[in-house]
């Protein structure tokens, strides 16, 4: 008889218990979503607040951790919101994505760019579709002096947003790739920083192919001069890489792809795809549906590998 009534306390507490960590966890949510709402006024202070009191009612809820950080990183604090990220991350909830993501924008703003450049790749693998990863690591790259993945990962970031004041940018940046420059250091910034020996190849890569294209022959527009310049810079990124094998995520997901749209029919469509803001190619893509449609055939049918 007694070993029934502690059986009926037992199960009470848990019910009891139960019944209170539910309770927590719908005030926890109703607090985060009024926290989300003053973040979205940039009130990131009293958003913060409503954060930490949902995180005292739900210990472990991922969603109080990754919006702590980012009002955290709305107020210039970044760095104290890493290890709110770093609990995202290691829950693999489905905001690891975005945990990565913040926390490489956090090591960009801090000017941590190598550590930034691991954030990006990773936020990638989780979703490959979200072109602010990929311009990320294209940024943080062309910061390390790393031309050859800052210039194919400007080229993935368009395929995914085309036509922004973003991909603009992002274009500028390719032809200043091009013409040889490296990104302009900030005030209290190195002016360049030096390359291992592999990425030093792949960089001479890109002068050699463009130096190439310019003594062969004029071209019949600018567009048809880019499609020649990527084309042979592809390709020599493409050989490079694969013998290198040293960073799978740049040779397989980068290089690999890239050399294969050089060796397809696309690269004139493609270089006007880039640059689809341009009146010339505007019109030229206009006039040239077929081609246009070939192009995206084959984003769609050509799978990239991370590793």
């Amino acid at each position: 008889m007694k070993y029934l009534k502690c059986l009926l306390m037992a199960l009470f507490l848990v019910v009891i218990l139960s019944k209170v960590k539910a309770q927590n966890a719908a005030d926890a949510h109703t607090l985060i979503k009024e926290g989300i709402a003053l973040n979205d006024a940039k009130k990131y202070t009293e958003a913060i607040s409503k954060y930490t009191e949902a995180l005292k009612l739900d210990t472990g809820n991922l969603l109080a951790d990754y919006q702590m950080a980012l009002s955290l990183y709305g107020l210039n604090k970044g760095t104290d919101g890493l290890p709110y990220l770093q609990k995202v991350i290691k829950g693999n909830s489905p905001f690891a994505a975005a945990a990565y993501d913040l926390s490489g924008l956090i090591c960009f703003r801090n000017k941590q760019y190598a550590e930034a450049e691991k954030y990006a790749v990773e936020a990638i693998k989780l979703d490959p579709k979200h072109a602010g990863s990929q311009r990320m690591y294209a940024l943080v790259c062309f910061h390390q002096n790393k031309r050859a993945a800052a210039l194919l990962g400007f080229c993935s970031f368009i395929l995914l947003e085309p036509n922004t004041v973003r991909s603009t940018e992002a274009l500028g940046n390719i032809q200043h790739i091009l013409q040889g420059g490296a990104l302009k250091p900030e005030p209290g910034e190195m002016a360049s920083h030096a390359v291992d020996a592999a990425n030093n190849e792949l960089n001479h890569a890109i002068t050699k192919a463009v130096a190439e294209m310019a003594s062969r022959r004029r071209y019949a527009s600018p567009a048809d001069l880019l499609a020649a310049q990527l084309k042979a810079i592809f390709i020599n990124i493409g050989t490079i890489a694969g013998k290198q094998n040293n960073n799978d995520f740049f040779s397989k997901y980068l290089a690999a792809y890239f050399y294969q749209l050089a060796q397809s029919p696309n690269m004139p469509a493609f270089a006007r795809f880039i640059n689809s803001a341009n009146p010339d190619n505007a019109k030229w893509i206009k006039d040239n549906p077929q081609q246009m449609t070939d192009l995206d055939n084959w984003i769609k049918a050509t799978a990239r590998d991370f590793n």
